[in-house]
C-alpha cells in the first residue's frame, strides 16, 4: 500500500518543494527522463521536474547549460573490476574522461547530457550499479567499512547488512518522499572508519551479554549532519543485533518521514528533530515503531583513523594484503580507473574499494605479488606512498561544476598541498579539507584544518578567499576523546595566500606543540585565542610571494 503522508505542519506552511513532491513522486522522473526528456532534449524539461532529477542521482552542472553531474551508488565502497570498467567506459563515452570519488564513497561523473542518460542507466544496471536515489529527499548511498570482509579490526563482516538495507530502501516509494536527504553509515570496524557522528543514522560496533551469551551487534547514533549548522549524532540507549538492523533502520526512517520538519528546507534534516526531541524521546518513539530493544552493551569503538588506508596492510586472511592508493582530491580519469581494474584482476581479488577520504583500495593481493603490483605505472600518480599533505587533502567539487560553490576547490587544494609538501617537514599527517560553500560536502568540520570558500572585496574587485577552521575530529566511542567540530578563526585569506598562511600556522604548531601532541590536542590546549592571534598577525604582515598557486 502506498504511504499516505503525515505532515508535521499544516498544509499552508509547507515549503514550496513539498507541494512539488506531492504532485509527482521523485522516482517518477526516472521514467520521464527515459521516455520523454531524452528524446525531446534539455529545453523540454520544466523547472519542477528538473528539481526532481535528483531522484535519478542527477544534478544540473554549472553553468546550467544542458550538462549534468551524476552520482553512482557504491555500497560500502566495494565494487568489482567489471563494475569499475563499466564506470570508466561511461566516463570515457559521456563524461569527458573524468571520474571523481566522493566523500560518501560514490563515483561521480560530469558533462553528461539528458540524451545520454537512458544509455547510462542501462550500462549501470547491466553492471549491477545504480545512480537512482544517490541524491534527493530519500535514503541515499549507504556508506560503510571499505574493508568489510578483509578487515582484521572489524567485529564481523557488514557487507550483507549494507546490501540488505540498500535493497530495501532503493526505489521504495514508502520512503521516497522524506523531508530531506537521509544518510546511513554501517561499520563494525573498531576505528570509526564510517564516520558515525556525521550521519543521520549510524551503526557502530558493540558487544552485549544476552541470556549469558556474548552477542556481537551494533550501537545506534542518530541525528548527525554537517552543512551550515552541523550536529553530532546522539547515542541511543539501544543494542541492535545484526539480524535486526533492517527493522531498526526502517523504524528510524519512518520517524523521520512522519515527524520530520517540512516547513523550511534548511530546517528539514533529521538532526533538527533529534535536537528538539532529545535521545531519550527518540528512543521511546523508535521502540513504539519497532518493538523493544536491549539497552546498550559494551562499545567496541576505540579510535578514529579518518578513513585513511594508504600503503600496504595485512588482511585478516593469512598471506593477503590490501594496498591503499591516494587519488588526489578524488579525481582520476577513465584510463586510470581501467588500469586499476586490470591490477585488481591481475594481482588482487578483482575488487576496488572507495573510501570516504576520496581514495581507492586494491584488496586481496597475495603477498608474493605485492612487489610487482607496486611497480605498475599508474601507481606513480595514484600512489600508495604519496607525500604527506596531498595524501590527506580532501576537496569538494567546487565552482568548476557545482552551482552552489563560490570558489574553485580541487585545483586549489592540489596546489596548496604541493606547496606545503615542498615547504614543511612534519612527523604528523594533517588533514586539510576544502569546501566551496556552507553545504560542506568536503566535510571541513571534521578536518584538522578546514577551509571554506568565500568572496572578498578588494581594490581590484571581488576575489576568491577562504575562511579557516581548526581542530576538527570524530570520536573514539566510549574509550577516548569525543568528536568535536573544527572551530572557526576570524580573518579571510585570499586564495593565492592560502599556502603561505597555512605554512606559518603549521610552523607555529610545530614550534609550540608538546611531545607526541597531535594537532587536535594542540588546538584544545592552546585554544582558539592563541591560534586567532597568530592568524591575525600573519594576515597583517606583507603577503608572502613564494607561492606559485
Amino acid at each position: 500500500m502506498a504511504y499516505e503522508p503525515i505532515w508535521n505542519a499544516s498544509p499552508e506552511k509547507l515549503s514550496k518543494f513539498e507541494f512539488v513532491k506531492l504532485q509527482k513522486d521523485g522516482l517518477d522522473v526516472i521514467r520521464t527522463i527515459i521516455e520523454k526528456y531524452a528524446l525531446e532534449g534539455y529545453s523540454s524539461i520544466p523547472a519542477d521536474d528538473m528539481d526532481l532529477f535528483k531522484w535519478a542521482g542527477v544534478y544540473q552542472q554549472k553553468p546550467r547549460d544542458g550538462h549534468f553531474m551524476m552520482r553512482v551508488r557504491i555500497n560500502t565502497g566495494i565494487m568489482t573490476s567489471g563494475q569499475a570498467r563499466a564506470l570508466a567506459e561511461i566516463g570515457r563515452l559521456y563524461g569527458q574522461n573524468m571520474v571523481d570519488v566522493t566523500t560518501r564513497q560514490a563515483i561521480q561523473f560530469h558533462w553528461l547530457t539528458v540524451e545520454n542518460l537512458p544509455d547510462i542507466f542501462k550500462r549501470l544496471e547491466a553492471a549491477g550499479l545504480y545512480s537512482f536515489e544517490a541524491c534527493g529527499d530519500c535514503p541515499r548511498t549507504i556508506v560503510g567499512n571499505p574493508l568489510a570482509g578483509i578487515d582484521k579490526d572489524e567485529l564481523f563482516d557488514t557487507t550483507d547488512i549494507v546490501e540488505q538495507l540498500n535493497d530495501f530502501f532503493m526505489l521504495n516509494r514508502d520512503f521516497s518522499n522524506l523531508p530531506r536527504k537521509f544518510k546511513i553509515s554501517v561499520s563494525a570496524n573498531k576505528y570509526n572508519n564510517a564516520q558515525a557522528e556525521i550521519n543521520d543514522l549510524a551503526y557502530t560496533p558493540a558487544l552485549k551479554v544476552i541470556d549469558g551469551v556474548e552477542t556481537l551487534g551494533f550501537h545506534l547514533m542518530v541525528g548527525g549532519g554537517l552543512s551550515a549548522k552541523p550536529h553530532l549524532a546522539q547515542k541511543l540507549d539501544v543494542f541492535v543485533k545484526p539480524e535486526e538492523a533492517l527493522k531498526v533502520a526502517a523504524g528510524v526512517v519512518t520517524l523521520f518521514r512522519d515527524y520530520g520538519y517540512r516547513e523550511k528546507r534548511h530546517h528539514a534534516r533529521l538532526k533538527f528533530l533529534v535536537a528538539d526531541w532529545g535521545a531519550e524521546k527518540f528512543k521511546e518513539k523508535l521502540i513504539e515503531a519497532v518493538g523493544e530493544l536491549p539497552t546498550r552493551g559494551e562499545d567496541q569503538t576505540i579510535g578514529w583513523q579518518a578513513a585513511y588506508f594508504d600503503g600496504v596492510h595485512p588482511q585478516v586472511q593469512e598471506g593477503l594484503s590490501y594496498v591503499g592508493l591516494n587519488v588526489p582530491v578524488g579525481r582520476m580519469n577513465s584510463d586510470e580507473l581501467d588500469q586499476l581494474a586490470e591490477l585488481a584482476d591481475q594481482y588482487g581479488e578483482g575488487k576496488l574499494r572507495t573510501t570516504m577520504s576520496q581514495n581507492i583500495i586494491i584488496s586481496g593481493v597475495p603477498n608474493e605479488k605485492l612487489s610487482a603490483l607496486l611497480e605498475a605505472p599508474v601507481l606513480q600518480r595514484l600512489s600508495p606512498s604519496a607525500k604527506p599533505f596531498i595524501s590527506r587533502t580532501v576537496a569538494c567539487t567546487g565552482n568548476e561544476f557545482c552551482n552552489l560553490a563560490l570558489v574553485e576547490t580541487k585545483q586549489r587544494a592540489v596546489s596548496v598541498a604541493a606547496y606545503l609538501d615542498e615547504h614543511i617537514r612534519l612527523d604528523e599527517k594533517l588533514r586539510i579539507h576544502f569546501i566551496g560553500c556552507p553545504n560542506a560536502c568536503g566535510q571541513k568540520q571534521v578536518a584538522d584544518i578546514g577551509l571554506q570558500g568565500t568572496l572578498i572585496k578588494t581594490p581590484d574587485g571581488m576575489t576568491d578567499a577562504f575562511d579557516i577552521a581548526v581542530g576538527g575530529t570524530l570520536g573514539c566511542g566510549d574509550h577516548g576523546p569525543a568528536a568535536e567540530f573544527a572551530r572557526p578563526l576570524k580573518g579571510r585569506v585570499q586564495a593565492e595566500r592560502v599556502g603561505p598562511v597555512l605554512e606559518q600556522l603549521i610552523s607555529f604548531y610545530t614550534e609550540q606543540r608538546q611531545d607526541q601532541e597531535n594537532f587536535h590536542a594542540f588546538t584544545g590546549r592552546v585554544g582558539v585565542p592563541a591560534l586567532q592571534e597568530q592568524l591575525t598577525a600573519i594576515l597583517k604582515a606583507e603577503p608572502v610571494t613564494t607561492s606559485k598557486e
